[in-house]
């Protein structure tokens, strides 16, 4: 039989409580590495193409089930209004689909370092040994807490003794439950219906399944996983935390494995639902989240925050914070540039020093090269915009766009008030407060001229460091101009308007 026919259902039990979280987030949608454990846990378990995926959900229902919609939307959430245990939980599940027959695979929604390889391990394991119920079963350093697998003389399981109802040689066992199980549908029913409730807890323990099988002599099995670390699950925050970072490690090592450079790992973080190629360098402090995804050549780095961005070939993103952006070819971002939502920069652009673009396109080429503010905007090839630009896109009530042409010049310090279009090949004087449109090869010029106060430091600032400077400057200059015409205060000359470009 194929994995694919391996399993009628998968019953995902994700309705506790998690109280030792000590968070108002329900425990299956704690997040880590890109998704929630929830998420881990139906990603691992999908592809085993079961027909039908039960989720049990309770303690924050509503939650639960509006992320389970958004992330699959082929499960299916079944209500357990009161929380009686993984046994109870197991049976509600059971009796949402009666007339389910064939092999169940049951797995607890905060396990999120399980693979799809294990599992599939575990499913091979239980029909080749013709097995009516198999759990999965891991060796452990330090079992405290959980629930230890009881074996007989001859190596088969007998028994699934929670550590609270264990005595202490059974809690002196290293080989515990992992949560995970295979059951025949009709077998999982019978024997669900028959649990008892006497224990520390007074619930129904899914683990007591195990005892009256064997029993009964039906053939059971357990099944050890490879890696123990799969079998991990998450109770409390510094769990979460450390569970991060082993799956982060592992997202890693694959990534260095397949020819990614990443230079310091205990600094980097990427998302499982990121991709980057080989080929690509990662340096200290990169975060990779969403659908982030880095091209071969591409260098990100150092301290760069990505979201859901694509990063192209040869492309630098240096000390950055960008979001749903796409950073072309050979384009450079940074350092310490904010590239907003709508962002797109074209093969060879340039967005530099603490610059901030939102919904802007910047064309093949064409720099923004610092401290400036790209809102709302289409920027052509082989232009230049100049320091301390701001594209004025917002007059309180609505958002409007900015067109600027090919081979454009902006000079430094110009506010581009939209909507407004600068034509192909045009410039703008510094320091001008652009609200028309310039034509094609025109020089758009919006300041007020000139005009110098001669001696108004020596009135109005008698005494100061400035007025001593000034009478120091002025003498200086008379001895050195004796005889010569006085010099304009410049009051009476036009100024040229030069554009003043930062490149």
């Amino acid at each position: 039989m194929s994995l694919q026919q391996a399993v009628a259902a998968v019953v995902v039990l994700a309705a506790g409580q998690g109280t030792r979280m000590r968070s108002a987030t329900p425990k299956v949608l704690h997040e880590l590495g890109g998704r929630s454990m929830l998420g881990h846990v139906l990603a691992a378990t999908a592809p085993l193409e079961a027909g039908a995926t039960l989720v049990v959900v309770g303690s924050g229902r509503e939650s639960v089930e509006a992320h389970l919609a958004a992330v699959a939307p082929g499960a299916r959430a079944v209500v357990q209004e009161e929380q009686r245990g993984s046994g109870h939980a197991a049976r509600v599940a059971m009796d949402a689909v009666p007339d389910l027959e064939g092999p169940v695979l049951v797995v607890n929604g905060d396990s999120p370092l399980l693979t799809p390889a294990t599992l599939g391990a575990l499913v091979a394991a239980h029909h080749a040994a013709g097995s009516v119920f198999t759990v999965l079963t891991a060796e452990v350093g330090d079992p405290t807490g959980l629930g230890r697998i009881v074996r007989d003389a001859g190596g088969a399981p007998r028994a699934i003794v929670e550590e609270k109802d264990a005595t202490d040689e059974q809690r002196a066992i290293r080989e515990v439950n992992a949560g995970v199980y295979v059951a025949n549908a009709a077998t999982l029913r019978r024997v669900l219906a028959g649990l008892s409730t006497a224990n520390a807890q007074g619930e129904q323990y899914l683990t007591d399944a195990l005892a009256p099988l064997v029993e009964g002599g039906a053939p059971v099995a357990a099944v050890r996983a490879e890696d123990p670390v799969d079998v991990l699950g998450c109770n409390d925050q510094r769990e979460l935390a450390a569970r991060r970072r082993t799956l982060n490690d592992r997202v890693l090592d694959a990534l260095m494995v397949a020819g990614v450079t990443v230079v310091d790992p205990a600094t980097t973080w990427v998302d499982v639902t990121a991709a980057v190629l080989p080929g690509a360098r990662l340096l200290p402090g990169v975060q990779l989240h969403g659908t982030t995804t880095v091209a071969a050549g591409a260098v990100v780095g150092p301290d760069t925050t990505l979201t859901d961005c694509t990063v192209g070939e040869d492309a630098t993103v240096l000390r950055s914070h960008c979001s749903q952006s796409e950073v072309g070819p050979r384009a450079v971002v940074g350092p310490f540039s904010h590239l907003r939502p709508g962002t797109r920069l074209a093969e060879g652009a340039k967005v530099g020093a603490f610059v901030e673009t939102k919904n802007a396109v910047v064309g093949e080429g064409s720099k923004v090269p610092h401290l400036s503010y790209v809102g709302d905007a289409t920027i052509g090839r082989g232009s230049n915009i100049g320091a301390a630009t701001v594209f004025v896109n917002y007059d309180g009530v609505t958002k409007s766009h900015t067109t600027i042409g090919d081979a454009v010049r902006v000079g430094s310090d110009t506010m581009l008030v939209a909507p407004v279009t600068v034509g192909d090949g045009a410039y703008t004087a510094a320091g001008s407060v652009i609200t028309q449109d310039v034509p094609p090869g025109a020089m758009g010029v919006a300041r007020a001229r000139q005009r110098n106060v001669a001696g108004w430091v020596a009135r109005r600032r008698p005494g100061t460091a400035a007025a001593q400077a000034a009478a120091a400057a002025t003498g200086a200059a008379a001895e050195g101009t004796a005889g010569s015409r006085p010099a304009s205060d410049g009051a009476d000359r036009p100024a040229e308007p030069g554009a003043h470009h930062e490149q």
